[in-house]
């Protein structure tokens, strides 16, 4: 009995990081040094960028150092434009995008910056 209890014991274990790494979903980790509040993909050399992911947080915005959730994007390669709250516009090109992981994108990987 003590055996069967340790083997269940084990097992859920070993299945909860499991489940829980499926409901995590993806993520965009803000390492721009930036607070954001826009942030939109579009598949690479496309301009054709989704909605604002930022609607996703509950105050509209990804602070640095802030995960947010990636909603309605397929994995892939993306576009990434971002706009900051003082008005400053910039992407990163041919991010990698995978189901049920994190992104990031820190402030060198910023190009095309404009206000």
């Amino acid at each position: 009995m003590k055996q069967l209890l340790g083997l269940c014991c084990v097992a859920c274990l070993l299945v909860s990081p499991a489940l829980a790494a499926k409901k995590k979903g993806m993520q965009f980790w803000n390492l721009t040094g930036e607070t954001l509040s826009e942030v939109a993909l579009a598949p690479v050399g496309s301009t054709t960028f989704g909605s604002n992911q930022c609607v996703n947080d509950k105050d509209g915005t990804v602070d640095f150092d802030e995960n947010l959730a990636i909603t309605g994007v397929e994995p892939g390669r993306y576009d990434v434009r971002m706009k900051d709250v003082k008005g400053r516009v910039c992407y990163a090109r041919s991010v990698t995008v995978e189901a049920d992981k994190t992104f990031s994108i820190s402030e060198k990987e910023m190009t095309d910056c404009a206000k």
